[in-house]
């Protein structure tokens, strides 16, 4: 690595943790003044805010992180062009690719970085951060144990009024088959008090209950103490992770939960944008220095405030784009990996162009 390579990935990378560090706490200022009243009203210890925001700050790091980027790269540029250390690098013979092949390579890794931690660090933060708030803020408190229901398969629904957590057992269930070939067809219905799963014969066993077989011309009603309903392909863990938010799933959960959507017959496209959206929102980071670097390596009238604001105003289209491809995507419009990936595929095209006209 030559002296040239390590004095930019040192400014580079000093600039990224100090725009780090910056907008983080500004981050942190301002949501605190606007959950102050519930801190207050529910006399939320001072420990715990400290940590709802610690389990915060991955959230936070990931959302400002492609910012924090280009405005280091702004400034290390800009400085340099500033100084004529630039044009002092172009006349030992380094072309513009050269120069910008530090900050290309540190902003991948970042990106790299940045996936695992939107993909895995940050879900695993939001469910302490969504306890905290659920349990001593009392805010966003949702049941998750009750009035649960869901697609098991093409021609079967299953609705639990309540699911204990603990007991791991659900409260009046029921169980609708429909007809595989006509969807509008009722053939049967299974209703009961209880529901547990059988660990040794891996099925659930229902109690207390009905099984209603329906043709064309008959009805048939059946009671039962105990019956045991092979087929189901859900366990007492898939229950409630059928009711968990995107935003608290990881990058595997995420994928795995796309495929079993799509094998029950339900439509997994907001899932799999989500799963895309967030690997694609990562390399945010490689994008945002393609397009903004060549821009901070000329000298232009008007200095860093200039360029700041074109950079800013950059980063506001490209996050606006990705905000509307996916409404898009979500809709049906897009594929889930078109919708994720257009902006940076949009930007990168103009990058090329932008790094073209900045070598005349």
């Amino acid at each position: 690595m030559k002296i040239i390579d390590r004095y930019l990935i040192k400014q580079f990378i000093q600039t990224i943790l100090f725009g780090l560090l910056a907008f983080t706490l500004l981050f942190v200022v301002i949501d605190m003044m606007e959950n102050l009243d519930d801190f207050i009203d529910q006399n939320v210890p001072g420990m715990l805010i400290l940590q709802y925001y610690l389990v915060f700050m991955p959230e936070i790091i990931r959302l400002v992180t492609p910012v924090a980027v280009l405005l280091s790269s702004l400034f290390t540029a800009g400085k340099m062009s500033s100084l004529n250390e630039i044009t002092a690098i172009k006349a030992g013979g380094i072309s513009l690719y050269r120069f910008m092949a530090p900050f290309i390579i540190v902003s991948f890794f970042i990106s790299l970085m940045s996936v695992y931690i939107g993909g895995y660090l940050v879900p695993m933060a939001n469910k302490h951060k969504v306890f905290i708030e659920q349990t001593y803020m009392k805010k966003g408190i949702v049941y998750f144990g009750s009035n649960i229901f869901f697609q098991d398969t093409k021609s079967r629904i299953v609705t639990i009024n309540y699911y204990d957590i603990a007991n791991k057992q659900a409260h009046q269930i029921s169980i609708q088959e429909f007809n595989p070939v006509d969807k509008t067809r009722l053939i049967k219905r299974t209703d009961a008090l209880r529901m547990k799963f059988d660990e040794q014969k891996k099925c659930w066993t229902l109690m207390n209950g009905t099984i209603r077989t329906i043709s064309d011309t008959t009805e048939v009603l059946q009671k039962f103490i105990e019956y045991e309903y092979y087929g189901l392909n859900f366990k007492p863990d898939d229950v409630m992770k059928k009711q968990r938010k995107p935003e608290e799933m990881s990058l595997t959960e995420l994928s795995e939960f796309a495929a079993e959507q799509k094998r029950t017959g339900n439509d997994p496209t907001s899932i799999l944008i989500e799963y895309q959206s967030r690997i694609a929102y990562a390399f945010a980071s490689v994008v945002v220095v393609f397009f903004g670097l060549p821009i901070s390596a000329n000298r232009r009238r008007g200095g860093l405030a200039i360029q700041f604001g074109i950079n800013l105003l950059i980063t506001f289209v490209y996050l606006v784009f990705m905000k509307v491809s996916q409404a898009f995507g979500k809709n049906g419009v897009l594929d889930p990996l078109i919708t994720a990936w257009i902006a940076n595929f949009i930007f990168l095209v103009a990058a090329a162009f932008n790094i073209k006209k900045a070598l005349k």
